[in-house]
């Protein structure tokens, strides 16, 4: 009997059509994930190759000037991604993964990005993540409405009842072909992705499988429990796909546009100019009242002493850190604000498995928002850490060549996950009781 139902799925050209779908759009969602990360390790090479060209460059035209030497040399700080990024690009393909930075105020140069094609980012990026989010349940939609409704609606379900001791596990039989096919299909696209984006088999590699596997049984858990309630297959068609298309189109915008209300954000650009304007105003303040300010940020450095009459390094440099100073307000209130989202986002999200395991899918690839605003911060860090470096040698009108300059490489920011299996039980709850409530409709109708 078992075979049986095997050769007769396989003769469906359902199946076979769904198939090749989804190892058509596999074999391409991992193609466009190979580009973008081939595109981001080129654009790390050119990083570290164009920074010694350019350290080259400076020290040959100020090599007697230190401060104007560091008024044009950026440092470089890399976030680079993990391979597990080309199956789940996230908002990485948004947000710049490299900061090219001076030591001048830095609010305005952290969010430089690169030039992309608005119309791509408005599509969005083709990866495996999507096809799982929303091509995988249409699959199993289209394999599943009518397992039970076909064969009551041919007249085969009465001879199977009679002639089956059991025709509820008849019903499991052909439930578990369908689930085995789904899921071999997609343990095909990981084996394929995993060899051509080369991804380690981490810890983090596991989880992205776990989670993806358990958001397949969420959806069949959903189409046992519409199948058991023995509509007929047109009904358990429009019941299937309008439960998709709430779950995984309709409310997941409803969400983003309360979130987006209840805490709204001034872009970055309100904060740059915020900044430059707090920068400029000192070239008619007072110096005194600038370097006082200074001072008190840095009192280090109170022992530097700045010239009464003409350009001073340590005014200037005094004005740029002003800048930063005086927008920090707003920076804190907009990182504030967008942690806030994060937040309220992942509690709406325990309702909703698509949204609950896409937020897992982006956070175990580390290309969430909340990496990119970890990564900012670390930014802050790293350019602090530097101007620390330089202002005394500056201050101290130290010449570019007692600099030892081969320390001074592109640096990397190491990323980790938060990510925990355990965020997940709110889907495998709901998972348990679909479950539950189909074996009660089992009882009441086998």
């Amino acid at each position: 009997m078992y075979l049986l139902l095997i050769k007769q799925f396989f003769r469906s050209k359902t199946v076979l059509l769904a198939f090749g779908i989804l190892m058509l759009l596999g074999v391409l969602s991992i193609g466009t994930g190979k580009q973008f990360l081939n595109q981001q390790e080129r654009t790390i090479t050119k990083t570290v190759e164009q920074h010694n060209k350019h350290l080259e460059t400076q020290l040959r035209l100020h090599k007697d000037d230190l401060g104007l030497l560091m008024y044009y040399f950026k440092f470089s700080f890399i976030n680079s991604l993990q391979p597990l990024a080309g199956i789940a690009i996230g908002q990485s393909d948004i947000n710049s993964h490299i900061q090219n930075v001076t030591i001048l105020n830095l609010e305005g140069q952290k969010y430089d990005t690169d030039l992309v094609n608005p119309l791509r980012l408005q599509v969005g990026n083709l990866d495996i993540s999507f096809l799982i989010i929303f091509l995988f349940p249409l699959i199993i939609i289209a394999l599943n409405f009518n397992v039970l409704s076909e064969e009551e609606e041919k007249g085969t379900w009465k001879m199977i009842s009679i002639q089956g001791k059991t025709p509820f596990f008849f019903l499991l039989k052909k439930l578990s072909i369908r689930v085995f096919f789904v899921f071999v299909a997609l343990a095909l696209l990981f084996l394929f992705a995993k060899i051509v984006l080369h991804i380690p088999f981490t810890i983090g590699f596991i989880n992205f499988i776990a989670v993806s596997y358990v958001y397949l049984i969420f959806w069949f858990s959903v189409c046992f429990f519409v199948v058991l309630l023995r509509k007929s297959s047109s009904i358990n068609a429009i019941i299937l796909l309008t439960m998709w298309l709430v779950l995984v189109v309709f409310l997941p915008v409803v969400i983003n546009q309360y979130i987006v209300t209840k805490y709204p954000i001034a872009n970055a650009f309100s904060m740059t100019i915020k900044q430059r304007d707090e920068y400029h105003k000192r070239w008619d303040t007072d110096k005194q009242e600038t370097m006082d300010k200074f001072y008190k940020h840095y009192p280090q450095f109170s022992k530097y002493d700045v010239k009464k009459e003409g350009f001073s390094w340590l005014w200037y440099y005094a004005m740029q850190q002003m800048g930063d100073d005086e927008s920090r307000l707003e920076r804190e209130a907009l990182y504030a604000k967008i942690k806030s989202r994060e937040n309220l986002s992942r509690k709406w999200a325990q309702f909703f498995p698509p949204l609950q395991i896409q937020l897992s899918m982006n956070e175990i690839a580390q290309v969430s928002l909340s990496h990119h605003l970890k990564f900012l911060e670390a930014t802050t860090q790293f350019h602090e850490g530097v101007r620390l470096d330089f202002y005394p040698k500056i201050f101290e009108n130290q010449k570019a060549t007692s600099v030892t300059w081969e320390q001074f490489k592109p640096s990397f920011y190491k990323a980790s996950t938060t990510f925990k299996i355990v965020k997940i039980l709110p889907v495998l709850l709901l998972i348990g009781i679909l479950v539950g409530a189909s074996i009660f409709i089992k009882t009441r109708t086998f």
